[in-house]
């Protein structure tokens, strides 16, 4: 991570703290978030989306092209809308048909690629791409609310604002491939290009350009427009499994970059002296959003919707804590931090979350450290001393797990051999755990420390004599110089809920309205409330949009 300017800030909240899974499954997004980041980039560069190809049929089925510049680069958006029967609509991953399939195209296909995407996009994975193919996604339609809006506007009228809150989207994407998967472009041939260096940037103008498309659809279809207020809250929905949760295990260097970007901004913003108004009037109209959003995010599950009743009821003791008294005191959001300790950890998040948002000018150019050219190093020369006191320094908690115990060992991750995806599996009924994906970091050191234990020389000598330990050292001398790349739990535990790995990562992304279905997979909102494709130069202002009443 490059060197930060000398702004003030308090320290860091500690990994010890902010590493541990129950509080980034209580995570939500931030202005630093992935999505916030690249509409502000396409705002600042005065950003047009175009529709120089609609060939698309009364009835909604055809395909579009949209195209829009990013750091001087023409990206397309090549959209396919099928006739999809209903019992072929899942979120599953191993569906083989969807309502709509994409491509993120580089440039502006001739009619030729653009043939070709169409008879390939819907095939996903069975179909053939090239490295002029960025990325790769697909979506099926909330259909009990695609037939309402288009019902609607057929009848003259508008759709039904609850209707909106409650599902909050026309589509959901079951996938968003990127990063030269099934033979589409490498990372690498587009890392260097402005706009797109930041992480996931080429996903997000996918999903950014499929919400725009599904509101195209629906109006054509229904024959009228939509309401711009109501339209603006119809974001993309999102089904994300196992498949996105090894990822932040796999790029150690990468997580804790992310981490240190949003901790180092909150220590920023801990360390502002004093509020001046537009601030403070700024954190009582969030107070405010923050409760609507809250009203607005129902979910079936009983567990995570005790969580959201219990937000609601302490976001009332939170608008009444920040007080004009409060707000106008010294360092008045370091008070607010400390004083919300005392709530519960998901109230905690989001009030982290709420006090970066008037602070712009302060943090939003730490977006600018969230990447990784690097990855983790290994240092042979280190000592096998230093390496034994760097383990008892950073790494001491991977040590206290009895991996004996039957619970502790009672999960294994794999991928699975039909769709190339990750998966878990119970050690101690299923079979497969002989060909176990590597994420068992913490059993991993332990064994290393075993063999640490009285080993002298330095790294290079120990490997040689222990190269199956490579992995495990790595990862601790990772730790360093980047504090937060580790998940500060046994992966592999019983009590290991992937959920929480997927919110983290999905905050990340702008992900909101977390609606999960079980402990492995989670439905989600992205875009909502974001500027449409004529409004780019709108302020960012959008965190947790709500509907008005």
């Amino acid at each position: 991570m490059r060197d930060l300017p000398d702004i003030p800030q308090l320290d860091l909240r500690p990994p010890a703290q902010v590493m541990r899974l129950a509080r980034m499954g209580a995570s939500f997004p931030t202005r630093l978030s992935f999505l916030r980041t690249l509409l502000r980039r396409l705002g600042a560069e005065g950003a047009r989306v175009t529709r120089p190809v609609w060939q698309i049929s009364d009835d909604g089925f055809g395909h579009a092209v949209y195209s829009v510049s990013l750091g001087g680069h023409v990206y397309s958006l090549v959209a396919v809308s099928t006739d999809l029967p209903a019992d072929q609509r899942s979120d599953r991953v191993i569906a083989e048909a969807w309502d709509t399939a994409y491509v993120l195209y580089d440039g502006v296909p001739d009619a030729a690629e653009i043939a070709r995407i169409v008879a390939n996009a819907p095939l996903q994975e069975a179909g053939r791409f090239t490295e002029r193919d960025l990325v790769l996604s697909r979506a099926n339609k909330s259909v009990r609310l695609f037939n309402h809006v288009v019902e609607r506007l057929r009848g003259g009228r508008q759709p039904d604002p609850d209707m909106i809150r409650k599902i909050g989207y026309l589509m959901r994407t079951t996938a968003v491939y990127g990063n030269g998967k099934f033979g589409i472009a490498d990372r690498a041939l587009i890392e260097d290009r402005p706009g797109l260096s930041g992480p996931f940037m080429a996903e997000m103008l996918t999903v950014w350009l499929i919400r725009g498309f599904t509101h195209d659809l629906a109006e054509h279809v229904g024959g009228a427009k939509i309401d711009r207020d109501l339209k603006r809250h119809l974001g993309i929905g999102n089904a994300t499994g196992l498949g996105m949760a090894p990822f932040l295990v796999s790029h150690p260097v990468l997580l804790n970059n992310w981490m240190l970007v949003r901790e180092t901004a909150l220590a920023r913003v801990r360390a502002v002296e004093a509020l001046d108004e537009a601030q403070i009037m700024a954190l009582y109209t969030l107070l405010e959003r923050v409760a609507s959003h809250l009203a607005e995010w129902q979910v079936p599950d009983p567990e995570h919707q005790a969580r959201i009743e219990v937000m609601r009821g302490e976001w009332l003791t939170v608008a009444g804590h920040l007080t004009p008294e409060l707000l106008t005191s010294a360092r008045p959001i370091d008070a607010v931090i400390r004083w919300s300790e005392a709530l519960s950890i998901d109230t905690q998040e989001l009030l982290v979350a709420m006090v970066l948002e008037p602070f712009g000018d302060l943090i939003d150019g730490l977006t600018e450290c969230m990447t990784d050219p690097f990855g983790t190093q290994l240092d042979p020369l280190m000592s096998a001393a230093d390496l034994r006191a760097l383990l008892d320094a950073e790494a001491a908690w991977m040590l206290d797990y009895d991996f004996d115990a039957l619970s502790e060992t009672a999960q294994f991750w794999y991928v699975s051999e039909e769709k190339l995806e990750p998966r878990l599996g119970d050690r101690h009924s299923e079979d497969g755990a002989d060909l176990e994906s590597p994420l068992d970091i913490a059993r991993q050191v332990q064994a290393m420390a075993h063999d640490l234990a009285d080993a002298d020389g330095n790294v290079g000598q120990f490997l040689r004599a222990h190269p199956e330990h490579r992995c495990a050292l790595r990862r601790v001398q990772t730790l360093k110089t980047h504090p937060y790349a580790e998940i500060r739990e046994n992966l592999i535990s019983k009590t290991t809920h992937p959920i929480d790995m997927l919110r983290c990562k999905l905050a990340f992304f702008g992900a909101t309205k977390f609606d999960p279905k079980s402990t492995l997979w989670t439905r989600i909102a992205l875009v909502q409330g974001a500027p449409l494709a004529d409004e780019l130069d709108a302020p960012d202002d959008w965190w947790l949009a709500s509907l008005p009443s």
